[in-house]
């Protein structure tokens, strides 16, 4: 196993800013890049965190990342929008989106916008957050390029579409449901890969449709979908909305962002907000999602650990590296510090 190294949120903050700021991103967007980066490392989303620094900048560098885009709304219907992205980075439209999104559910209740022609857009939950932030139910999702077979198949039919959904509470964390459809998100895989680790046989299967505990054969092979037909379906319901609904890519006219940097994605994302406000008061959410949290810990468990709530193990990780750093595998640490010496960006480990 690799072994790790303890490196503070400022640090990967100031060094991946830099980084994007150099590589020709406006420097507030770099910001923003670098610390929706941190945020997921520190709330142990590491599959979409600091790890994905490298595979952004090259996509920059190369164009597949458009840092100057020209991006319009195409249609506008009371409520629903639809934004072109003209190839923007993903954080960018998907931070622009749901902004629009929060904006519409304040005039209308509900507010959603679809996004085309867009790339990778890191984790769903910082989206549902921004709504969740404003006393709103938040909801992101997103297609992406086919990694996911069928039960019984040797060929990838659709992406491993992820989605997340989130609610104010008022206490010591909101509600925040973040899942991919496969038994595990690709990035844990990249994650196992660079930890040297194996992987249980329920996560991928090899090119062949075998079974793997090989992260790079499953990497390389087809995501197992979560339940079966289940998380299939559910995948397809994603494609179809984000991508053949918004006159946008899906299936295989998404890109693989790790193939070609001088090629962008045409990932298709969808946001929606909805004004809790119109329904609900805030004492009175946080009374019953309270009532709501302490009866899902006072059920009984076979180990006499509470149950907790979605949102709640990420909120004690993000806490957790705060005060300690965020764990880096020792290559992607070096791989860092080769970046730090080739565009002479200093980073303190």
């Amino acid at each position: 196993m690799d072994s790790e190294v303890r490196v503070s949120s400022k640090s990967l903050t100031e060094f991946i800013h830099k980084l994007y700021a150099k590589a020709g991103m406006a420097p507030e967007e770099a910001e923003y890049h670098a610390k929706a980066l941190v945020l997921s490392s520190l709330r142990g989303v590491d599959s979409h965190g600091v790890m994905r620094t490298n595979a952004y900048l090259t996509r920059i560098e190369n164009g597949a990342i458009n840092v100057h885009p020209q991006m319009k709304y195409e249609k506008a219907r009371g409520a629903v929008w639809e934004l072109n992205a003209d190839s923007a980075s993903g954080y960018t439209a998907g931070r622009i989106a749901m902004e629009k999104a929060i904006e519409l559910a304040e005039q209308y209740s509900l507010g959603m916008v679809l996004v085309k022609n867009s790339n990778h857009f890191g984790a769903a939950a910082m989206y549902a957050d921004m709504a969740v932030k404003r006393g709103m139910m938040g909801f992101a999702t997103t297609n992406v390029k086919p990694g996911m077979t069928a039960p019984g198949a040797s060929g990838n039919v659709v992406g491993n579409n992820p989605f997340a959904i989130g609610f104010p509470t008022y206490c010591d964390f909101p509600f925040m449901l973040d899942m991919a459809l496969s038994v595990v998100a690709g990035g844990k895989l990249k994650m196992a890969i660079a930890r040297g680790e194996k992987i249980p046989l329920t996560w991928a299967t090899d090119k062949n449709g075998n079974p793997t505990d090989d992260p790079q054969a499953g990497f390389d092979g087809y995501f197992l979908p979560l339940g079966g037909f289940k998380g299939l379906g559910m995948a397809y319901a994603i494609d179809i909305l984000c991508g053949v609904m918004s006159g946008g890519a899906f299936q295989n006219h998404i890109k693989n962002m790790f193939k070609d940097p001088t090629d962008p994605s045409r990932t298709c994302h969808m946001f929606m907000a909805l004004d809790l406000t119109k329904l609900i008061g805030k004492e009175e959410i946080r009374s019953r999602m309270t009532e709501y949290r302490d009866y899902v810990r006072n059920i009984p468990t076979l180990s006499g650990t509470p149950l907790v709530m979605p949102g709640e193990p990420e909120e004690n990780c993000r806490k957790e590296r705060m005060d300690k750093g965020i764990p880096l595998p020792e290559s992607l640490a070096q791989e860092f510090q080769q970046l730090s010496r080739t565009y002479g960006v200093p980073l303190e480990i």
